[in-house]
């Protein structure tokens, strides 16, 4: 399960590499905001020949970092080429500005992640999110509150929770969180990862490779919390060799089955999370999002 994901601009094939080397779980090769209209068919090329001699050199064993591409519209022309073109290529797509399921229907290929960025594609989300061809769902958040002149946590986290209720009831991964924008800000993000956590989202994009470590350290368990999980499982190891169904915690409380599944899972995160992330690059990485900064100069903006 993914916990950080790298934006790379397509019209920045020399970043590529760079971005694969960052310690993120998933590298997403965007086609679509982050690269200007004149240089889309170019950005699109580039991934293809990226995409070509990663899969001739050997593609990575399941479980290794994945390669995304996240494509233009999908209902429209550029966004159908995009497709065409990347083919079984990328180990998944992102569709941008999913708002039913129709555009999800005709898809062949890689799995497809879709981004709910409108009204409408909030309101459709358990619908989209059920769809067979869906691998995960993610909020576009930019668009969102531009849509609806929404400000404030408040606000956002009722739309945020409403995708994750979608995600969970159609057995999909967690949500991701949308970017945080300044990549200076190092407490800042660890807050607001932690704020993401507590409502059930996981994992984060990011928009340089500095912020890996801290995305990675806000979703990583508390020592606290892995030593309660351990206890958890210890008990059910214990039960399991007795041959008895009830698991019994050394202080007399009881727990079941889900809380035996959540206790192994957060042992697992921790130690997955435990070791640095990967190789740093220290030169500055591709901006990103799924909501992208624009590819004109100027400072990131915040997205999905």
């Amino acid at each position: 399960m993914p916990v950080t994901w790298l934006y790379v601009p397509g019209d920045r094939p020399e970043r590529f590499a760079k971005a694969e080397a960052s310690g993120a779980d998933v590298v997403i090769i965007d086609l679509e905001d982050a690269v200007a209209p004149v240089r889309k068919d170019e950005a699109r090329d580039n991934a293809v020949a990226y995409l070509r001699a990663r899969r001739d050199g050997g593609r990575p064993e399941p479980g290794a970092m994945e390669v995304h591409v996240r494509v233009n519209d999908p209902a429209t022309a550029r966004g159908r080429d995009d497709l065409a073109a990347v083919g079984d290529l990328a180990d998944a797509v992102r569709l941008p500005k999913v708002e039913s399921t129709d555009v999800l229907d005709a898809l062949a290929g890689a799995p497809a992640y879709a981004l709910l960025e409108s009204a409408a594609g909030v309101l459709a989300a358990r619908e989209i999110a059920a769809h067979p061809r869906v691998a995960g769902v993610a909020l576009g958040e930019q668009d969102l509150a531009a849509e609806l002149a929404v400000t404030g946590e408040q606000a956002m986290n009722h739309l945020r929770l409403q995708v994750v209720l979608a995600a969970a009831a159609a057995g999909l991964p967690p949500v991701p969180m949308s970017v945080y924008p300044d990549v200076k800000d190092e407490e800042g993000l660890l807050a607001s990862c932690r704020a993401g956590r507590a409502l059930g989202l996981f994992g984060r994009t990011a928009i340089h490779p500095r912020q890996i470590p801290a995305i990675r350290r806000a979703f990583r368990p508390s020592e606290e919390e892995v030593a309660r999980a351990a206890e958890v499982v210890a008990a059910a190891e214990r039960a399991e060799r007795a041959g008895v169904g009830a698991v019994a915690l050394p202080d007399g409380r009881f727990v079941d089955a889900p809380i035996v599944v959540r206790a192994r899972r957060t042992v697992e995160l921790a130690h997955r999370l435990a070791g640095p992330p990967g190789p740093q690059d220290p030169s500055p990485a591709p901006p990103g999002s799924q909501d992208p900064p624009p590819a004109a100069p100027g400072p990131p903006e915040p997205g999905a």
